[in-house]
Formats: structure tokens, C-alpha cells, sequence
């Protein structure tokens, strides 16, 4: 009997132990989850936020369908992340359900040896007494293997009755969670069904500016044509801009007691001071802030598939993030400004040297640096322009030397 209570205790041990580890391994998940359920409806709630303070002027645009888009993605993320949080729910039910079961097998196979010992014991003492059993011993050696028998048989019974003790409460408390998981599951099928009509509304929204834009194709097409040119207009004042800093850093490295020097794969002579900040700025790749405090993407970098016109691509040199009206534009690292100038469509514009490196931000309304001055991270330049849609939209790109990259890769994730 003995023998029998160490492997139940030992199974339940590795039982424990198994089952253990799965939760915790789930509980990680869910965390995980969790985590990423509130990021994404904090940038929902950014949105929400953004766009309500749309002037009343707003009218479907390009832009606001870029945004709505970019919120309908958001929108389906959140509600891809719920539907794998009741996914989860539901593994951890069953689970549950079947270390219960396990449990109750386990609960019942112990009660039955218990009472099968009982049993045994009872029967025993019918048929003759503990007393008489022990002193009706052969010999001494007898007599101390029946007393060490039914020392074992007793501690043997108190220690079943003490697991029946264990397992009863343990099976109480899957029981109770049990009931909990089974709630949050309800908690959160009522979640995503909400937010699956949210996304729905989204869906009609964006189509209904879809079909809007479409009708407009001719005028379209020559606003892209127009925002080409004033592209190419930008590319080319950038160009010429750091062209001229290249110019000026070969000029005074040519010069005697000069400390710059120009190492393999740079763009340009460089001081220790300025190699160490092109050093730091690399360094801070994908942890830079944004150039504004709240906002969203809505144009990537590279070729773009436009929103309403399908086959037709266009181009972006940086990206657009759409912001609070009147937004601070800051700078995203240490440095120098290199240039401040008017632009195009898009507004006052400033570029500023890290190094080797370039920022730049476009579409502001009003300028606070000027040329040569020095700014630190997060120190503000100027403030966001609003154009005649109500929309706040900032253009930021990123350069090292004449080669254009790709800004999301430098500023942190959000």
C-alpha cells in the first residue's frame, strides 16, 4: 500500500509539475497578448483623437483616405489580436477541463484504495484483534515485522486520507478558474464583436471615399503630376544643400592643423567631434523619436499604391505622419541646421546635419531655428501646417550623405 501511495504522490508531483510549466507558458502568451491589445487601442485612441480635431472644413481627400485606411488596418489588427485571445481562452478551457477530469479519475481510483483498506482493516479486527495479532507472534523477530506492518498500513491510510484532502481542494480551485476563463471568454467574444462592427463602419467609410475619389480621376492625376514636380523640386534643394556641406567639409580638411579625415564608406571629411556624433546617430538606429509627439504614418517610404486609382504608384522620398493641428515639429537627434528654406507644397522646411547624416521636415507653418544654429534632441523647430482640408500632416526624411533612407527603420516602433 505504501508503495502505491509514493507513486500516486510522485505521479501527482510530475503532474503538478507538467501542467505548472503549461501555465506558465500560457500565462506568458496572454500577457503578450494583452500587451498588444493595448498598444494597438492606444493608437486607436490616437487616431480617434487626431482626426476629431479635423477642422470643419474637411472634405474627402486623398489624405483623409490614406488615414482612414491606416486607422482600418489598426482597426483589423485589434481585432485579429481578440480573435487570438479567444483563441487562447478556448485552449486554456480545454485544458482546464481536462486536468479536472484527470483530477476527478485521480480523486476517485484514491477514494476507492481508501476504502478498499478500510476494508481490509475492519475485517481484519473481525476476525481477530490488533492485540491478539501482534502477541499471537511465533517469535520475537515476528512480532516486530506484524508491529512495522501496521505502522506502514497505518501512516499509509493517513497519508491517502491526506491526498484525498489535497486533491478535493485542488479540484476545487481548476473548478473555480475553471469559471473565471470561461467568463473572460464571454468578456472578450462581446469585445471583438464590437469591434468587428467598428472595422465594418470603417470598411463602408473607406469605400464610400473610394468611390468619391474615383469619380474625380482627372483632377487626380494632375495633382500627382504637380506633387511630382514639387517632389523633384525638394530632392533637388536637398541635394544642392548637402552637396555644398560636402564642398565645405573637403575645403577645410585640405586645410593646414585640419583634424578631419575621411574613413572608408563615408560621404565626407568628418572632425572627431562630428565622426562621433555620425557614430552616435547610427548607433541610435530604430530608437530615434518621432520629429512629433502624437501621430501616425500615412504614406510609407518608397512606392505607394494609390488609394483610389488602381495600377497607378506614387513615390515618397520620407514618409507623412498626420498630426494634431498646430503640433511642435522637433528635432530627432543632435545637431546643426543645415538649411531652412520654402518650399513648393511643402511649406517652411528645415534640414538638419548629424554628422554624415540628414533630417529633414517638411509642411510646417512657422520656423523657431535658423541656419548654423544648434539643436539637441526633442528641441522643437517649428509647428505643423494645416492645409485646406483641416489635415495636419508633417513629411520627414532621412539621409547619409546624397543616399535617401528609409526614416521608419531610424525612428522607434509605435
Amino acid at each position: 500500500m505504501r508503495q502505491f501511495a509514493l507513486i500516486f504522490g510522485f505521479t501527482l508531483f510530475l503532474f503538478g509539475l507538467v501542467s505548472g510549466n503549461a501555465f506558465s507558458q500560457t500565462s506568458k502568451t496572454r500577457e503578450e497578448l494583452e500587451k498588444e491589445k493595448a498598444e494597438v487601442q492606444a493608437k486607436l485612441r490616437e487616431f480617434d483623437a487626431i482626426l476629431k480635431q479635423t477642422t470643419a472644413t474637411k472634405k474627402t481627400s486623398i489624405g483623409e483616405l490614406n488615414a482612414i485606411t491606416r486607422q482600418f488596418q489598426t482597426q483589423t489588427r485589434l481585432v485579429n489580436t481578440l480573435a487570438r485571445e479567444v483563441k487562447l481562452l478556448d485552449q486554456e478551457i480545454n485544458e482546464n477541463e481536462d486536468k479536472i477530469s484527470s483530477l476527478e479519475q485521480e480523486l476517485k481510483d484514491l477514494k476507492a484504495e481508501y476504502a478498499r483498506m478500510v476494508y481490509n482493516a475492519s475485517k481484519m479486527n473481525r476476525n481477530l484483534s490488533i492485540v491478539a495479532f501482534v502477541f499471537s507472534s511465533g517469535s520475537f523477530n515476528q512480532l516486530y515485522m506484524r508491529l512495522k506492518y501496521l505502522k506502514q498500513y497505518t501512516d499509509s491510510r493517513k497519508q491517502q486520507a491526506a491526498q484525498i484532502e489535497v486533491l478535493s481542494v485542488e479540484l476545487e480551485e481548476e473548478r473555480k478558474l475553471l469559471d473565471v476563463r470561461k467568463a473572460d471568454k464571454q468578456k472578450v467574444l462581446a469585445e471583438e464583436q464590437s469591434e468587428r462592427a467598428k472595422l465594418e463602419q470603417l470598411r463602408k467609410d473607406q469605400q464610400g471615399m473610394v468611390n468619391i475619389l474615383t469619380r474625380k480621376e482627372t483632377d487626380i492625376k494632375k495633382q500627382i503630376t504637380a506633387t511630382k514636380k514639387q517632389q523633384q523640386q525638394l530632392e533637388s534643394m536637398i541635394r544642392r544643400a548637402i552637396e555644398e556641406e560636402i564642398r565645405l567639409a573637403e575645403a577645410a580638411a585640405k586645410k593646414e592643423n585640419s583634424t578631419a579625415t575621411k574613413s572608408s564608406g563615408s560621404s565626407m571629411p568628418l572632425t572627431p567631434e562630428a565622426a562621433a556624433l555620425s557614430s552616435s546617430f547610427a548607433g541610435n538606429k530604430g530608437r530615434l523619436p518621432w520629429p512629433v509627439e502624437t501621430g501616425f504614418v500615412t504614406m510609407t517610404y518608397g512606392n505607394n499604391p494609390h488609394p483610389s486609382l488602381k495600377g497607378i504608384y506614387v513615390q515618397n522620398d520620407g514618409i507623412n505622419i498626420r498630426t494634431q493641428p498646430n503640433s511642435n515639429v522637433r528635432s530627432v537627434f543632435d545637431g546643426t541646421v543645415a538649411k531652412v528654406a520654402s518650399m513648393p507644397g511643402y511649406g517652411e522646411t528645415v534640414l538638419i546635419k548629424h554628422g554624415e547624416y540628414y533630417t529633414l521636415y517638411s509642411k510646417l507653418k512657422s520656423v523657431s531655428v535658423k541656419s548654423g544654429q544648434t539643436v539637441k534632441a526633442k528641441d522643437v523647430i517649428g509647428q505643423v501646417a494645416t492645409d485646406a482640408n483641416g489635415e495636419a500632416e508633417v513629411h520627414f526624411q532621412t539621409w547619409k550623405g546624397l543616399q535617401k533612407m528609409n526614416p521608419s527603420t531610424w525612428i522607434t516602433s509605435k
